[in-house]
């Protein structure tokens, strides 16, 4: 399964680093996708890292302010999100999905931006 870590609070301007673990299976043979979800609304994709670590893909909402990187060495994936806004509030999830794996997520971790 998959375990994302580093949400919190952060007032708008601030920057956090969220972090995707797996456990069971070698992440780094996989793309992986990070997605979030607000209250009221569809998750949504934010970004997308293939297994080479090289091609990256970022949503509207997440270029220009937000990374996408891989240690295949520690087998984590993480989401750099700086310049935060209030409009970035939501639940993030890290999701693999293959032939091999399903469709695999993790359970999240709320990010809250707010003065």
């Amino acid at each position: 399964h998959l375990v994302e870590s580093g949400g919190g609070l952060v007032q708008p301007g601030g920057s956090l680093e969220l972090s995707c673990a797996a456990s069971g299976f070698s992440l780094y043979i996989y793309p992986v996708s990070w997605y979030r979800q607000a209250p009221g609304k569809e998750r949504e994709l934010v970004a997308a890292i293939a297994s080479n670590g090289i091609n990256v893909n970022y949503e509207e909402p997440a270029k220009g302010r937000f990374t996408i990187s891989r240690d295949n060495d520690k087998n984590t994936v993480t989401l750099q999100l700086n310049n935060l806004k209030p409009e970035d509030t939501a639940v993030y999830y890290c999701n693999v999905r293959s032939y091999t794996t399903g469709d695999v997520w993790g359970q999240g971790t709320q990010v809250t931006v707010s003065s």
